[in-house]
């Protein structure tokens, strides 16, 4: 499979469980890259609905409250996240257990946020998987369900289940899910939408040495789109040569840096077609083509439509 080949025909279907004392972090970091992934890509990837077991409204840590769209009892779908963060062990009863088992058989995967791993396990549904939880709670989860291997990441996926550590840890998750599902250049956009430091992060948790090279190339791209550079001389801005970043980059992010660099350029062309109303023309020079028809060619390739068509749209 080609990493940056889309590889989802279905709107994958999201439910997000909230319980008193959830944190707003947690839960902007998980449904704001899902909303920015249907946003760049221009189709409905996501869709996600907030749940709580009694239907009434949550309320967060800090005082926000959000109203469900349902009951947990009356949702399924592809996903669902279980957010209870602060005061988690004020929901470990037989009722939730009850709900969440119950819940496992009409959602394809079963996701613990931030401490909703330890509802999850409590529940059973992490015996025999990898996981994680906030590593405040790593040592007492350990302790308290030997039958979870636990593991100290950032975030862990193993078969239907999923666990992170934490607000930022959830934003490092959906990226990923978003690469792994629908390419690599989404999640690259989408990382940069959000101003992220590092756009090729591990899975285990921050950025190794190669992956501060390409980011390094990327924002050398990043600074050069109207007049670009080759690829030879922005390997050496970074200090590699340019065989040792293709190979990087092909790691990182599955694509070389011809490619990376072209999506960038024709990413920035459509937000000038839908956000401005300069000319295909200008358009074009800002984007560091020569001509119209050279970008437009390019720019339908890419997206599968042509700019015209597009503000047409």
């Amino acid at each position: 499979m080609q990493r940056w080949a889309k590889t989802y025909a279905a709107t994958q279907q999201f439910g997000v469980l909230l319980f008193d004392g959830f944190s707003n972090h947690c839960l902007a970091n998980t449904v704001e890259p899902l909303r920015a992934a249907n946003m760049l890509s221009g189709q409905a990837l996501y869709q996600w609905q907030f749940l709580t077991l009694s239907g009434q409204n949550a309320q967060s840590s800090s005082g926000l409250q959000v109203a469900p769209h349902q009951r947990l009892a009356e949702a399924s779908g592809d996903v669902l996240a279980v957010m209870p963060s602060y005061g988690f062990q004020s929901y470990t009863g037989w009722q939730v257990q009850t709900a969440l088992r119950a819940a496992s058989q009409r959602f394809a995967a079963m996701a613990g946020l931030d401490t909703g791993s330890w509802l999850l396990a409590e529940a059973g549904l992490l015996d025999g998987h990898q996981a994680t939880i906030h590593w405040e709670e790593l040592t007492g989860f350990e302790e308290r369900f030997p039958e979870v291997d636990t593991r100290r990441e950032r975030f862990v996926i193993d078969r239907d289940r999923i666990t992170c550590s934490g607000a930022m840890a959830a934003f490092d998750l959906v990226l990923h899910m978003i690469g792994r599902d629908h390419g690599q250049a989404l999640a690259l956009e989408v990382s940069q939408l959000f101003m992220t430091r590092d756009s090729a992060r591990s899975h285990a948790g921050g950025a190794g040495a190669a992956s501060r090279v390409v980011n390094r190339a990327l924002a050398v791209m990043q600074e050069h789109l109207e007049e670009p550079l080759p690829i030879a001389e922005i390997a050496r801005r970074v200090g590699r040569t340019q065989k040792a970043l293709e190979v990087r980059m092909m790691a990182d992010l599955g694509a070389t840096p011809q490619r990376v660099y072209r999506r960038l350029r024709l990413t920035l062309a459509r937000k000038l077609v839908t956000e401005t109303d300069l000319t295909v023309s200008e358009i074009a020079l800002r984007t560091g083509y020569e001509t119209p028809a050279a970008m437009t060619r390019a720019f339908k390739a890419e997206f599968a439509t042509t700019p015209q068509q597009l503000r047409r749209g």
